[in-house]
């Protein structure tokens, strides 16, 4: 089939080399010139694992192209995608700009029948929008339909080429075949396309990403009475997580969520509730308590050096808001350097692969070091903020001695208590008990 993506963003991106992958022809469409001749010359803009291989292996068949040129795009796809930017307004709500704009210039380019596919995150009702800004200007039949992305960064790849399940909110047999064939190759294993109303296909990706988040929110609230009470998360979590109603995934407390799909998409189905007169109490909980989170390890750290940070070095451990990406949008590492940095303390850093968009961001208010032991180096405490696999299980007699006293404050509970007090390292985590070694 012929496909079309405006939009190679991380979505756009995925989307279009995975549906290469099977054998379409797949033209991606953005208005980065610089970004598109880089792709054309093999570049991958993004880092996901197992992304490179399949991006080079469908440019060199010819079955994966980019252009500038909206029209080439419009003119190529029987179905056309649209994986373009929803970012946050000011009020938390959806920003449709940028589909609505494209929308309305699709309506001035296609000639015959095309299905137009929202794959970006949108609010209940965009379909409808998108309908409406291109039949301002169609002269033929289009279809538009709703199919939301479930994408972890990190696994989408896997997630695109093996979905647990396929969304498409349609209400056209005709658009609903077309997609159905397209899909497929993707659920010979059995899993399910479920065909539903476009509302229902956007609330469903809303919900999902805003209960994800809620659950571990709400593991965070039990971490931090953990504390107070002297009781184990851990041994919550597994008490827990082996109820099949409940499961064992999202269980894991830490320093919060970040990302740019959790943070967005819970603010705008909370601002999409107050829009249609709902009150969502339990998001509005959700984004107070997860901000508040993000600098649950300040306190402990504050407390072990008695309030004086000025002039004391940290080394932090983890940059993006996840393992196994380089993106840092809303990333808890980002809240503990700024207030880090307000305190007066200095700031060094390793990620294995975020440290240039921090660097971006930071300029030169940080340092970076090349890997995860030199960053070490004469550091009054370590801070763990992301649970990069090469972070848990480290070389402990490293640890201890390059800081200038082994402490650490783990963001993500990657170390088993007894281990840090046979290596006799102090040990701050989230709803444990605190090990504290006095020499």
């Amino acid at each position: 089939m012929k496909i079309s993506v405006i939009g190679t963003g991380y979505v756009g991106l995925v989307t279009g080399t995975c549906l290469a992958e099977t054998g379409n022809e797949v033209i991606c469409v953005d208005i980065d010139e610089q970004k598109v001749q880089k792709m054309r010359d093999g570049e991958v803009p993004i880092y996901e694992p197992h992304l490179d291989v399949l991006f080079e292996r469908n440019i060199q068949a010819n079955r994966l192209q980019f252009t500038t040129s909206l029209k080439e795009g419009i003119d190529h796809g029987e179905i056309i995608f649209l994986a373009l930017p929803t970012p946050e307004d000011e009020d938390g709500s959806a920003d449709l700009s940028y589909v609505l704009g494209v929308s309305n210039e699709i309506g001035k380019i296609i000639s015959e029948y095309k299905v137009i596919v929202d794959k970006s995150t949108v609010p209940v009702g965009t379909a409808e929008k998108v309908h409406k800004a291109i039949s301002v200007n169609a002269k033929c039949d289009f279809d538009v339909v709703s199919n939301p992305e479930f994408l972890r960064e990190g696994f989408a790849v896997d997630d695109f080429l093996k979905p647990e399940r396929i969304v498409v909110g349609s209400s056209s047999n005709r658009a609903t075949e077309l997609m159905q064939k397209l899909y497929k190759p993707y659920v010979r294993s059995g899993n399910p396309i479920l065909i539903m109303d476009e509302k229902s296909a956007e609330l469903t990706k809303y919900a999902a990403n805003s209960f994800l988040a809620t659950k571990i929110t709400f593991m965070n609230e039990i971490a931090n009475y953990c504390e107070k009470v002297g009781a184990d998360v851990d041994m919550i979590r597994r008490g827990m997580g082996t109820d099949s109603r409940i499961g064992k995934r999202f269980l894991f407390p830490g320093i919060g969520y970040g990302g740019s799909c959790f943070p967005k998409d819970v603010k705008a189905l909370h601002k999409s509730g107050k829009d249609d007169n709902y009150d969502f109490k339990i998001l509005e909980s959700v984004i107070e308590v997860n901000q508040k989170q993000k600098v649950a390890l300040i306190p402990k750290i504050t407390n072990y050096f008695n309030d004086d940070l000025k002039g004391k070095t940290f080394a932090i451990w983890g940059l993006a808001f996840k393992p196994e990406t380089d993106d840092i949008r809303e990333a808890p590492a980002l809240d503990v350097i700024d207030v880090l940095l307000s305190k007066g303390a200095n700031v060094r850093a390793f990620d294995p692969e975020a440290m240039d968009n921090v660097a971006r961001k930071y300029e030169n208010k940080i340092t970076f070091s090349k890997s995860m032991y030199e960053v070490l180096d004469g550091a009054n405490a370590l801070v763990i903020c992301t649970e990069w696999s090469i972070f848990r299980t480290p070389d402990f007699d490293r640890i201890k001695n390059n800081l200038i006293n082994p402490i650490i404050f783990d963001g993500r509970n990657l170390y088993d208590l007894t281990d840090l007090e046979e290596e006799e390292i102090t040990y701050f985590s989230i709803g444990r008990k605190d090990i504290k070694i006095i020499k």
